[in-house]
């Protein structure tokens, strides 16, 4: 240091001591995750504005039906939420938990539905069934409150759990609720009960692997695991308490002074990755955040919001991405919505923000804290196997009423690699939707099926009189896009299938619509004008070229012009085509109450189905605007 930047006495200048101040307090600072990303979301889009991760899947898994219980879970339970996930012996197990109507409110049960490959799944099972409560049971923060004809709630927060030899266990959690706000994780409830699931797709006798202290252990309907005579499952459930990461997924429910239980907060929701040091990375509801150094066994960091997160009330899932790299998924926002992946190098500093689920269904059962949007996000638990296609699969619940799962490409991308150029039939099996985004749901389906003339193609199914079918193709951003597809419509008088053209924050400037009519219509500011008539089970090949500068289009169809016309609203630029069997909804907002306590009408009736074909898909970026002036709103 030169005498100039000494005072007298040889104390630091106040300029140095400015510049060196930053550096010492991040020195000092504990090490943490953060977002250093600049992308933010917009709550008053369903869909948060943000960009999409390229190729995700998201497909409804469970649907919640009162009315026809066979078309759900057997027994019209409408309140379905939690659900984890884990594949083992080339399959995926999913478990949820159910409830009739709302949150906490009993009986509870938890149910278990299985796939070979993601996308078919078999019906719900139930795994731990309702548990009654001895009349007579009480609790000491609920004084006056005794258990009368009362059957438990369950609440989990770990689900799976693969041993060293290869047992896989599932847990759930049986709690007491004497009345409404009571918790069924105070730490007051009956305990954790366990059994294993069998290659065969059977299912081992259920145990208790953890009473809570407050519980009359000899009044448990299930022995404790201990009698079994099976030494492999004892000693498989004795990994799970041997295991600090298993155990500290269990704090809310079990006693805040138990001591298999390394961090004793009332910090909910815990999720962990490991870092290439071997730390482990613990996160919690709010983004709440510190690091173990010794594989979970202390956590000797404060536990501090993790700097540029955002993120409420709602379940935040990390982990180590088959490529190296690491991701965590949440809401980014104070409300259920949207849900999106942030994505990180090192594991501590995470760089951007993408949408993985966008749309919210209308909530068709009201019930008791049911929140609405995509929520409750778990993956694959570090040692609950890995999927053949290393890609990053998680599930999460919408409205706490239906429950879906989706996987996410590794590596997790922003942009499109290439302009579209799908012809389906051509394309290889299982590749066909590699650079697509799906939204599918149980009565409106979105997948590569059998198109009419034999061969294959993007297949839109539609009976959902709530929800819809979606797909969308990322694109290279571009001020001037010609798009060409083929769609064939399999009805002309029900129906709708609308395409639209947006920009990378999801706004369309333009709306092609197949309507209910039989009309190929265009949006023109607040009306729509027609294009041509079309008749169902003919082939309808259009071209449409867009110039954002001009903010006019082009609409050609069978190679017959139709005109030129007018954005019904302005984008800089074009970066995705949108394929939807349903209108845009903007329903809740962030200014909807919070608690729906009435069911829709008609909740669980089915609207006729419609069918519409893609057979192709390729997109280009021409030089030059695409022609004339365009006609306004008072055009076609």
């Amino acid at each position: 240091m030169s005498n100039n930047q000494l005072l007298p006495g040889g104390s630091v200048s106040a300029t140095v001591l400015a510049l060196l101040l930053p550096a010492l307090a991040h020195a000092q600072a504990p090490e943490t995750i953060r977002y250093t990303g600049t992308t933010l979301s917009n709550v008053d889009y369903h869909h948060g504005q943000l960009r999409p991760a390229v190729g995700v899947h998201a497909r409804q898994v469970v649907r919640a039906n009162r009315e026809h219980p066979d078309a759900a879970n057997g027994e019209g339970w409408t309140y379905n939420h939690a659900p984890m996930l884990a594949y083992w012996n080339k399959q995926y197990y999913l478990q949820y938990l159910s409830n009739p109507v709302g949150e906490h409110e009993a009986p509870g049960r938890t149910l278990l539905l299985t796939s070979k490959d993601g996308q078919t799944w078999a019906s719900p099972a139930v795994i731990f069934p309702p548990y009654k409560i001895p009349d007579g049971v009480t609790k000491e923060n609920r004084p006056g409150k005794v258990s009368k004809d009362l059957y438990a709630v369950m609440h989990q927060r770990v689900g799976f759990f693969v041993s060293k030899k290869n047992r896989l266990l599932t847990l759930g959690y049986y709690g007491i609720v004497l009345e409404p706000h009571d918790d069924p994780n105070d730490g007051r409830g009956i305990g954790r009960v366990v059994r294993e699931l069998l290659p065969n797709g059977k299912y081992g006798p259920i145990y208790f692997l953890r009473h809570n202290a407050t519980w009359d252990k000899s009044k448990s309907t299930y022995p404790f695991y201990t009698t079994s005579k099976d030494k492999g499952f004892v000693a498989a459930c004795e990994e799970i308490l041997a295991n600090p990461l298993m155990m500290q997924q269990m704090v809310e429910e079990q006693d805040r002074n138990d001591p298999l239980i390394p961090l004793k907060k009332d910090y909910k929701a815990f999720s962990y990755y490991h870092l290439p040091d071997n730390r482990v990375v613990g996160l919690w509801k709010h983004a709440l955040t510190t690091i173990s150094p010794d594989g979970g066994k202390t956590w000797p960091n404060p536990v501090i919001r993790a700097p540029g997160f955002v993120n409420s009330n709602a379940k935040i899932w990390g982990q180590r991405t088959t490529d190296g790299r690491y991701a965590t998924v949440y809401n980014p926002s104070e409300f259920r919505w949207p849900l999106a992946i942030s994505t990180s190098d090192n594991g501590l500093d995470y760089i951007d923000l993408l949408l993985v689920h966008g749309e919210i269904t209308p909530m068709r059962y009201g019930g008791a804290y049911k929140s609405y949007g995509p929520q409750y996000v778990r993956g694959i638990l570090e040692g609950n196997g890995v999927p053949p296609d290393k890609n990053l699969w998680m599930t999460y619940s919408v409205n706490k009423e239906d429950i879906w799962v989706a996987s996410v490409p590794v590596p997790v991308r922003a942009k499109a690699e290439g302009p579209a150029n799908e012809v389906f039939a051509q394309l290889p099996a299982g590749q066909e939707l590699l650079n697509w985004n799906t939204y599918s749901l149980v009565q409106a389906p979105v997948e590569i099926g059998k198109l009419p003339d034999g061969t294959k193609g993007l297949v839109f199914k539609d009976a959902d009189k709530f929800d819809y079918a979606k797909a969308e193709r990322i694109i290279p951003e571009a001020k001037k896009v010609v798009a060409e597809f083929s769609v064939v419509p399999a009805q002309n008088n029900h129906g709708l299938l609308q395409i639209e053209f947006q920009d990378g924050k999801g706004t369309a400037a333009v709306q092609l619509t197949f309507d209910a009519e039989g009309n190929f219509r265009h949006k023109a500011g607040s009306r729509f004008k027609g294009i041509t008539k079309y008749q169902a089970g003919q082939q309808y090949d259009v071209k449409v070229a867009l110039d954002a500068d001009s903010r006019s289009f082009t609409v050609a169809v069978n190679g017959k012009p139709s005109g030129t016309y007018i954005f019904f609203a302005p984008v800089a630029s074009f970066e995705r085509i949108m394929f939807r069997t349903g209108e845009a909804r903007h329903f809740p907002t962030p200014d909807t109450p919070a608690d729906q306590e009435y069911d829709l009408p008609k909740a669980g009736e089915s609207d006729p189905l419609a069918v519409f074909y893609l057979k192709s898909l390729k997109t280009s970026t021409p030089e030059s605007s695409p022609g004339p002036a365009a006609k306004g709103p008072g055009g076609l």
